[in-house]
């Protein structure tokens, strides 16, 4: 179930970025999504068995992992969705993966690459040559280009925050941590809205219904339901085994960015895609066969 919420839910939440970004300030946007959700699981994790009082240690690890998750992989994501398709943002995104294995081995200190893993990562980024080179061609606004740039940053963000998290200490209670990096990240995303001045203005009477249901879903499926199942997963399953969903998110995003918004994707894109793809499959069946 953990697996499925967060392959499934997490692919949809770039449709509802999409939504919400049309009228609502994107800083702001996602601060205050995690703000709402954190509380709720932070208060849920205080009723839990297994409660126990959060140390400064711990808060440190939510302000880190927060930061590098939620400030630097949700936040620049919801940036680039002001100009990109959510279909394209969450392919880019599936570049997740390779920094995953990158880091763990340098960070973690975790066995070298093989050759299939080398493979991988070699085709993999071909495959975001294919799939944003029409990008970069004349024409392209200096803004979309910005945009591939920033979820760029973003999946090597959101790996840097995953990597640190699995040896930082974190309560044993998974809701409880996942709530307290929340309330870390959210504040740190409403405090980058106020210093850059999206609350100058505000007319949240004017964001429209869509937006609102766009926010909403963001609350309840993509942070309280599948962040809490990914901070679950990272704690009882092999990290490369978990960046999986970044192959299976784009799926869902690309058909419900053509289903609800008419997206359109070239075969130059969907080429890029395959390869993307299949790079992912290399390294992440690499990894799984030394765990067996």
């Amino acid at each position: 179930m953990a697996f499925a919420a967060v392959y499934l839910l997490w692919g949809s939440t770039y449709l509802a970025i999409k939504y919400a970004v049309a009228t609502m300030p994107p800083l702001l946007l996602a601060g205050s999504r995690f703000l709402l959700a954190g509380s709720i699981l932070a208060l849920a994790g205080r009723a839990s068995a297994d409660y126990e009082t959060p140390t400064p240690a711990q808060w440190k690890t939510s302000f880190i992992v927060g930061g590098l998750l939620l400030l630097g992989g949700n936040g620049m994501v919801v940036l680039a969705e002001r100009t990109l398709p959510s279909s394209l943002a969450a392919l880019l995104i599936a570049t997740e993966p390779f920094w995953i294995v990158i880091l763990g081995w340098l960070w973690l200190r975790g066995e070298r690459p093989g050759w299939q893993v080398t493979l991988g990562l070699l085709l993999g980024f071909v495959g975001v040559y294919l799939l944003v080179g029409q990008q970069l061609t004349a024409g392209t606004s200096r803004a979309q280009l910005i945009g591939v740039a920033l979820v760029l940053l973003a999946a090597f963000s959101w790996a840097a925050g995953s990597i640190y998290g699995l040896r930082a200490p974190v309560p044993r209670s998974a809701v409880l941590a996942s709530g307290m990096q929340m309330l870390a990240g959210g504040a740190l995303l409403v405090l980058l809205s106020t210093a850059t001045g999206e609350w100058h203005g505000l007319r949240p009477a004017s964001f429209g219904l869509a937006a609102w249901l766009g926010w909403g879903y963001l609350v309840v499926f993509g942070s309280l339901v599948a962040f809490t199942a990914y901070s679950w997963l990272l704690r009882h399953a092999p990290p490369a085994r978990v960046a999986t969903y970044a192959y299976v998110n784009p799926v869902v995003a690309v058909l419900l960015g053509w289903a609800m918004l008419g997206e359109k994707l070239t075969g130059q894109m969907l080429a890029g895609a395959a390869v993307i793809v299949g790079s992912v499959v290399l390294i992440t069946t690499q990894q799984k066969n030394k765990l067996k």
